[in-house]
């Protein structure tokens, strides 16, 4: 009698033990499952044009890749990069390398190019002349207050023939400064905005306007036709998505990259701006 009362309490701890074990393991699946959902939005912070609409193109491409690309637009160059390291995006898309370069040098921002998309050729333009080489002596050109486009300003202006930058300087970098010699005595204002450039333009201010083609075309302003100088394809200032250093290998970022790169995109921005954006990959 003592075996079988000592049997049943050994069985019964036995079950014990199992059924407290199987019902672990189902709140363990259950919990895996729940935290192990993955979130599909990818945040992207753009400028309008051409960005934001590169992106809309690059959208049902990421969706069938299960993932949803959600567009935040810009209208400054400041903004996206705070918003970026603050974790409101996952990427942003504006912005070329030097600027890239110049804004983590300025604000120590720990970011990474994660890939190469297109160039915007700069234009230079001017309801009063139709080439740079009738422009006056003391002729007023007006460009942006980014100092990171001063020196590609400044070289569209040295392969133009107006100005000689000294010798050694990198072009890149360069400022008003780094001018050597000036025989129009051409005169800077380097007071605006870049987004307020095609306004100026249309208020007839100024001889010429150098304007970056993402306002000019947003403006309605087509930089092969309109204007009177335009930098050439070997431009050094490719546009790129930017994310924080790490991020550059997730699989959402990937897939972006990946999408970016792909032949239907690359004909979009041939077929959409004809010249105006060239594709960098």
């Amino acid at each position: 009698m003592k075996k079988k009362w000592l049997l049943f309490v050994l069985t019964f701890t036995v079950a014990l033990v199992l059924a407290a074990c199987g019902t672990k393991e189902e709140n363990n699946g259950g919990s895996a499952s729940d935290s192990g959902k993955e979130d599909t939005t990818l945040k992207v912070g753009a400028s309008n044009v051409p960005h934001a609409e590169i992106l809309e193109e690059a959208k049902p491409l990421l969706k069938e890749k299960g993932i949803d690309l959600e567009i935040i637009p810009f209208q400054d160059y400041v903004l996206p990069n705070k918003a970026l390291e603050s974790k409101e995006l996952d990427a942003n898309f504006f912005q070329h390398i030097p600027y890239l370069e110049l804004q983590i040098k300025e604000n120590g921002y720990d970011f990474v190019n994660a890939g190469s998309i297109h160039i915007e050729p700069m234009g230079v333009y001017s309801k009063k002349y139709k080439s740079l080489s009738e422009l006056p002596d003391g002729a007023h050109i007006i460009i942006s207050n980014s100092v990171a486009d001063h020196g590609r300003v400044l070289a569209i202006l040295e392969a133009e023939g107006l100005i000689k930058l000294k010798e050694g300087v990198d072009k890149s970098a360069a400022t008003l400064e780094d001018i050597a010699e000036n025989p129009k005595n051409i005169k800077f204002d380097t007071e605006y905005e870049p987004s307020l450039l095609p306004q100026i333009y249309n208020n007839n201010e100024g001889d010429a306007v150098v304007i970056n083609s993402n306002y000019a075309i947003d403006a309605g302003l087509n930089p092969l036709k309109d204007s009177i100088a335009i930098e050439g394809s070997e431009s050094p200032y490719v546009n790129i998505v930017a994310v924080r250093k790490g991020d550059e290998n997730s699989e959402k970022i990937k897939a972006l990259i990946e999408v970016l790169h792909s032949e239907d995109i690359k004909n979009f921005i041939l077929d959409k701006y004809k010249g105006a954006v060239v594709p960098a990959f």
